[in-house]
């Protein structure tokens, strides 16, 4: 063959070859775009989840009722809701009874009338998060460190619908190896601290003072926090929370028992409800 056809074809293939090269770098960048937009879905999922959960727990609260507003990322949905229907007039003459000063200045924000158990002792519906939930329904709360709180208003309540994502679901409490948390009064806070760690009922536990920089962290009654951990679930957890409970200095702890009504968890395949199997 001719030199001027052997380069003509050379030209010709070096030209699909520079099209192969850039539809492959098209790709790849189309893919490396993809792959970005499924990080970013999945960060934002869990977000998405607790919000699912969140509007599906305030359709228990209709117009006219006393509502026990929970304190979290996850009952900032809720309360974020509640205060969208009222505006939009789906639901009326709400009282929104606050489980923290951050929970507060956020549903005062929104417009909600609030109150307080003084002047509203009997509620309704209490929507609210949990930091673990086990088979039974128990929970863990109290992370965010308004435990007493939020205890307080969720057993004055009719219904307490708690709202979580699955990624908070354990076999047993304690077994997510994060904080169980025990509010405690500031004197003598290292006595108490060693005598919680003592416990039979809690052995092993890793107890420690839940610090804010250089400073214990103080709650809304003016309490410290000291967190116990846990390598494996506890053992028995309606005697952990007498055991804890029967010594003197300590207010109250992160453990609800028997006090979820109903449990709204949503995830990747959708939103699950579920029912005390024995109701309070």
């Amino acid at each position: 063959r001719s030199r001027v056809a052997d380069t003509s074809e050379m030209a010709s293939l070096a030209c699909k070859r520079g099209v192969f090269s850039a539809r492959t770098s098209a790709v790849r960048a189309q893919g490396s775009r993809r792959g970005v937009i499924a990080m970013a879905t999945t960060a934002l999922s869990q977000d998405e989840l607790k919000k699912q959960a969140a509007w599906k727990a305030v359709e228990y609260v209709k117009s006219d009722m006393v509502v026990g507003l929970g304190t979290g990322s996850t009952a900032a949905f809720a309360v974020d809701r509640i205060g969208q229907l009222m505006k939009e007039g789906k639901l009326k003459n709400i009282i929104g009874v606050p489980t923290s000063i951050r929970t507060y200045e956020q549903a005062k924000s929104l417009g909600i009338p609030l109150a307080t158990l003084d002047e509203q002792p009997h509620i309704n519906v209490a929507i609210d998060g949990a930091d673990e939930v086990d088979p039974n329904l128990d929970v863990v709360k109290g992370r965010g460190g308004a435990l007493l709180r939020e205890k307080m208003v969720e057993m004055a309540s009719d219904l307490f619908v708690c709202i979580v994502d699955d990624s908070k679901l354990v076999d047993g409490l304690g077994g997510s190896k994060l904080a169980m948390p025990v509010e405690i009064v500031q004197f003598c806070h290292k006595y108490t601290l060693e005598r919680l760690k003592k416990l039979p009922e809690v052995a092993g536990c890793e107890a420690k003072l839940r610090m804010e920089g250089d400073k214990p962290y103080v709650t809304d009654n003016s309490n410290y926090i000291v967190d116990l951990y846990f390598q494996t679930p506890i053992k028995d957890s309606h005697a952990a929370s007498k055991a804890i409970l029967a010594l003197e200095g300590v207010v109250d702890h992160g453990l609800f028992m028997d006090m979820v009504d109903v449990c709204i968890i949503a995830g990747k395949t959708g939103v699950e409800v579920k029912e005390r199997p024995n109701k309070k």
